[in-house]
């Protein structure tokens, strides 16, 4: 059977739709709760309309690839869960697809598939307690864990993508990897605008997300990091060849209101690291002028089925990675 593939453009929005891959990906998964897997997601409201920045009635659909419509920013209610989704076993994360660019983290209490269903009842459900769990993680006005952004140093700020002419999405999936790719037509900081590819993937094992960031042009200031919370400490670590190092938090740090704790940690190869800046809420890792970045994010919820419950467990788990980074130079 051949599979219809629908392209829609409606006020100025590009949306593609296979509906069959879509569905037969989340079928599969579904079909076979016991083995390990990734997804990708990508879910838009059909069927409503623009009212200023918000988008008023309609439902959502899950669809593969998406320009951004300019109506739309941060509360929109138009994407659901406000971004991308990422998902394997035993984490899911997203990130917020407008001007605050940054990723966020679903803890999970099932290793089961739960993002297909997570955000249709609004945009405030996620936020308590449920089943599947929960969002665990307050990113603020920072860019989350591992996102990127530029850092200014002036301002000792994490510039994110106020400015962007056009923002398309992509998302992927694949029997051993899913992910998406995000295009940023003329981001622009300070100096020239320049244009910004993204892919995020994540893997049918552990919590650990890779980021591959290219640029159109050589800039300074290139960052990613980890929100900072008050009150828990930051760790760091450098493998032993001076390869790949990382940043790392531990601790009750998650908006759950729960005895709970939650780990999170970037690593980053240290050819391309320029510098480490604590700026008032971001751990930041700011890297040397470059056109192009590999490094990889993660976060640990201590309910998370069969998961890293104390903090010795998780900077043990970090330090097997590390020394893996080291030798293999991926993970």
């Amino acid at each position: 059977m051949k599979l219809k593939v629908f392209k829609i453009l409606i006020a100025g929005v590009f949306i593609t739709s296979n509906l069959s891959a879509q569905t037969s990906v989340i079928e599969s998964i579904k079909k076979n709760p016991n083995k390990s897997f990734s997804y990708a997601e990508l879910s838009v409201k059909e069927g409503g309309k623009w009212d200023g920045n918000k988008y008023i009635g309609g439902t959502f659909k899950n669809i593969q690839e998406l320009t951004l419509p300019e109506s739309h920013t941060d509360h929109s209610t138009y994407i659901r869960y406000e971004g991308i989704g990422l998902e394997n076993n035993q984490i899911a994360y997203r990130l917020y697809l407008d001007w605050r660019n940054a990723t966020d983290i679903f803890g999970k209490k099932v290793n089961t598939l739960v993002l297909p269903e997570v955000g249709q009842d609004g945009f405030e459900s996620y936020h308590h307690d449920a089943t599947w769990g929960q969002d665990v993680l307050k990113s603020g006005r920072t860019i989350g864990v591992g996102s990127y952004g530029r850092y200014d140093e002036q301002n000792d700020f994490v510039e994110t993508f106020k400015i962007v002419k056009n923002t398309t999405v992509k998302v992927v999936n694949e029997k051993e990897q899913s992910y998406a790719t995000i295009n940023y037509k003329g981001w622009k900081t300070w100096g020239d605008a320049i244009d910004l590819q993204s892919k995020l993937t994540i893997f049918n094992k552990d919590r650990f997300v890779k980021v591959d960031l290219n640029l159109s042009n050589t800039i300074s200031g290139l960052c990613t990091g980890i929100v900072a919370i008050k009150n828990i400490p930051l760790k760091q670590g450098i493998s032993q060849n001076k390869k790949w190092a990382y940043i790392a938090t531990y601790g009750n740090q998650t908006e759950t209101k729960k005895d709970d704790n939650l780990g999170m940690a970037v690593f980053y190869p240290l050819e391309n690291f320029d510098k480490y800046v604590k700026t008032k809420s971001t751990h930041t890792i700011v890297f040397k002028k470059t056109k192009n970045v590999s490094y990889y994010f993660l976060g640990a919820w201590s309910l998370e089925p069969n998961g890293l419950t104390t903090e010795e467990s998780f900077y043990q788990d970090l330090d097997k990675k590390l020394e893996i980074l080291d030798k293999n130079n991926q993970l």
